[in-house]
């Protein structure tokens, strides 16, 4: 299976996923499940920044335009691929990347992932709920939510990506 299909297939996979289960899910504290930018982690390293956004601008109005949510996972996405190349050059391995490698747990460690990934959703989430409320005096249920939502969907971002790349890597 060729990258550009593989990547097409998640973005349906991961976009339809976000769309029609995980913001169906009512969790009380304000936690959202939100695995979906695991689709832009999972884009090639060598992507360059200008292709990287517009990825994420289109998979982030795809969402909004399904979610009707006006923006909020656009701008969050965005924030997210923008420190995407910041976060990989700070966190590459001694010898670098390799072309062919996948930026996925089995190819590259479970500590890089938790450190590349977690940051970037941190950053994601965070931005996602001070978007929403756009208040400075609900700061302490923004963080709220942004922690327990951190862990929910890194949780399944881990389990997804599983899935996901178990799957392709072995065609």
């Amino acid at each position: 299976m060729t990258i550009v299909i593989r990547h097409i297939i998640r973005f349906l996979i991961i976009g339809l996923l976000q769309v029609l289960i995980f913001n169906q899910i009512e969790v009380p504290w304000g936690v959202q499940f939100m695995p979906y930018p695991l689709f832009i982690f999972l884009l090639p390293i060598e992507l360059g920044v200008v292709y990287l956004l517009l990825i994420a601008f289109g998979f982030g109005m795809f969402i909004d335009a399904l979610s009707d949510t006006f923006g909020l996972h656009t701008s969050a996405l965005l924030a997210f691929a923008y420190f995407k190349p910041m976060f990989f050059k700070l966190f590459s391995p001694r010898d670098g990347y390799e072309s062919s490698v996948e930026n996925s747990y089995s190819d590259l460690g479970l500590g890089w992932l938790i450190r590349t990934y977690g940051l970037l959703l941190l950053i994601h989430h965070f931005w996602f709920f001070m978007m929403e409320s756009f208040k400075v005096n609900d700061i302490l249920f923004t963080l709220q939510k942004t922690a327990l939502s951190f862990v929910a969907s890194f949780i399944l971002s881990m389990v997804l990506q599983f899935l996901l790349i178990s799957k392709s890597s072995k065609e």
